[in-house]
């Protein structure tokens, strides 16, 4: 399962599962380290996994949807 950092408050990250926008609170103490509101994790045997490059693809899909939406209103 892919989940998206929602949130962090306190020590608490509020993931959202990427298939199905469903939320879940975890205690950061289960997560990687370096995570951030934006961050991508893997659930993948009991363990969250930091996907860098997820993040980077959902960041650039982002950024060229933006750009088409920018053109298409000018």
């Amino acid at each position: 399962m892919k989940y998206s950092v929602d949130q962090i408050i306190d020590n608490i990250a509020v993931l959202e599962n990427i298939d199905n926008n469903e939320k879940t609170h975890v205690n950061i103490e289960y997560l990687p380290d370096n995570i951030h509101e934006g961050s991508i994790l893997r659930y993948e045997d009991s363990n969250y996994i930091l996907d860098e490059e997820e993040e980077k693809d959902r960041k650039e899909s982002f950024r060229e949807r933006l750009e088409r939406l920018k053109r298409i209103n000018n």
